[in-house]
């Protein structure tokens, strides 16, 4: 095979009589690399062996597994899908041709061959199925481009609330990961891993950043108050999970109801709820809390007892242990604090990884 040759598309043409195959290669072979098969096994086998087929030449009419079977077989594998099929056979009655339709063919060709019709219904399929490659790849280049800005948002996003309260960046990092960790260790859990999808995981990892958001509604005199807060104080303070849910749900609506936003919300709105019911904004008890507030709260909690705030010092990875494993079934939810306390040494790890600059 010359290096010409190896640059030109692959047709396959499955048939199970040779002069079949002998005329519809030489209308072909000229301008396409051909390949032959003569029966529908045979045409399965190559095609899970060469890579990169182009179209198949497909007769209807053959022994043991016949063109609509080969058809359905193909369509069925996510690998061999995309490949156009088109059907050419003796079958020249319209139900046939609607059957070879509906099972995804791309066309349908009636013998006996017209090289002109032939040559043309080929060239033309190849050149749409090129238009559909490259569109598929355009739009998979803008999802991934509206991805990572969407990413790059809601990290600027999450951070200008945490910087009113005098917090860094590091500080979205490890919740980030927190999160990502707990839900990872979790996914298996037959309680919740028909929900903890690794799309859905990847989605919490990215909406953590803006669990508190809320913040850029609260006072200042509140937020960077060194002092522990009054009672009144405080009511303030909570405001800020009911403010973030509010401008999320503004935002979700605007999107008509985004699973990223929906999730985010739901974070921001339920993460200091408590599972004995004592938490805000809505005393949601046990698993009334949804799974994703129910991880931030470990999360948050972790970091905010290791990490210094202008009210207080920073507390060491063994004492935020035990403060975490005390609250076991009053503020957290006991099966992450099991999940915690099994890998706390890899929560100690990023805190270090991502630890605050001086």
């Amino acid at each position: 095979m010359t290096a010409g040759l190896k640059e030109q598309k692959k047709i396959l043409v499955v048939d199970d009589t040779p002069e079949n195959i002998h005329v519809l290669a030489g209308i072909l072979e000229d301008q396409y690399n051909v390949l032959v098969a003569a029966s529908g096994e045979k045409a399965l086998k190559i095609v899970s062996m060469v890579p990169d087929i182009d179209m198949i030449l497909l007769d209807i009419m053959m022994p043991a597994m016949d063109g609509y079977e080969v058809c359905c077989k193909l369509k069925s594998d996510e690998k061999t899908a995309g490949i156009p099929v088109i059907f050419v056979t003796a079958l020249a009655a319209a139900e046939n041709e609607a059957k070879g339709l509906e099972l995804g063919a791309a066309d349908y060709i009636t013998k006996p061959f017209n090289p002109v019709l032939i040559s043309a219904r080929v060239k033309n399929h190849l050149e749409l199925q090129g238009y559909r490659v490259r569109l598929e790849e355009l739009v998979k280049e803008k999802t991934i481009e509206l991805e990572i800005t969407r990413d790059a948002m809601v990290e600027s996003l999450g951070l200008l609330a945490e910087n009113r309260h005098l917090e860094t960046g590091q500080h979205i990092k490890r919740t980030m990961k927190y999160v990502r960790l707990l839900a990872d260790k979790l996914k298996d859990d037959p309680n919740v891993k028909d929900f903890l999808s690794t799309e859905v995981i990847e989605q919490m990892e990215k909406t953590a950043p803006l669990h508190d958001i809320g913040k850029v509604g609260v006072p200042d005199s509140i937020l960077m108050k060194p002092d522990r807060l009054t009672n009144e104080e405080f009511k303030e303070m909570q405001k800020h999970a009911m403010i973030g849910y509010n401008a999320l749900s503004c935002s979700d609506a605007r999107l008509e109801s985004s699973a990223f936003l929906r999730l985010a919300r739901e974070m921001a709105f339920t993460h200091h709820e408590k599972w004995n019911g004592t938490g805000y904004p809505r005393g949601l008890k046990g698993y009334e809390i949804p799974l994703s507030g129910r991880l931030m709260a470990v999360a948050d909690a972790y970091d905010a007892i290791t990490s210094p705030r202008i009210y207080k010092a920073a507390q060491s990875h063994d004492q935020a242990v035990e403060e975490i494993r005390r609250c076991s079934g009053t503020a957290f939810d006991p099966d992450m604090v099991k999940i915690f306390l099994q890998f706390e040494k890899d929560f100690y790890r990023i805190a270090q990884e991502f630890k605050d600059r001086e």
